[in-house]
């Protein structure tokens, strides 16, 4: 079972093209300025299966984003919840108040790693934010291409060359 706040369906804000954004509960960053700061309680939602979450995305066949809260504190389920949706042929975004340096550097999230398409990584910083970025709140944050920076010594980043993530 995972907590999850909302799941909001079309959404055009989190990612390219209509997609469904999964909110997950729980996040111990607490940015100040955070736009969700209701995401923060790990207890906070309400409980789901995986195969209930599965069907919400059916439903519609939208690419996927995992957003919060922050999903990285649920690892495990998301992990399952990514791999059921990949064999599906669905693409996934994730964001995440980590750093891509220590996301791939944690064993913990190997798995994770191996199904996402692109994290969105870094806090919110209130004073970087630009509303003028695609994709995310603030100029410190980056759009990781995770299968290409798995390879390489540093992240690279996703730049709209590839809509079908």
């Amino acid at each position: 079972m995972l907590r999850v706040l909302d799941i909001v369906e079309g959404t055009s804000v989190d990612g390219p093209g209509l997609r469904t954004t999964i909110y997950f509960a729980g996040c111990r960053h607490h940015c100040p300025g955070c736009h969700n700061p209701q995401s923060w309680d790990m207890a906070g939602g309400r409980a789901m299966s995986i195969d209930e979450i599965v069907k919400v995305v059916e439903r519609n066949g939208f690419n996927v984003t995992f957003s919060g809260g922050d999903p990285l504190y649920q690892v495990e389920g998301v992990t399952e919840l990514a791999r059921r949706l990949k064999v599906l042929g669905y693409s996934i975004w994730c964001y995440t108040g980590f750093l891509w340096e220590d996301i791939k550097s944690a064993p913990e999230y190997d798995a994770l790693l191996s199904l996402v398409d692109v994290i969105v990584d870094g806090p919110f910083i209130n004073e970087r934010k630009d509303t003028a970025l695609r994709f995310r709140g603030s100029a410190n944050q980056r759009l990781i291409l995770v299968r290409q920076s798995m390879m390489s010594d540093y992240p690279l980043e996703w730049d709209d060359y590839d809509s079908s993530l």
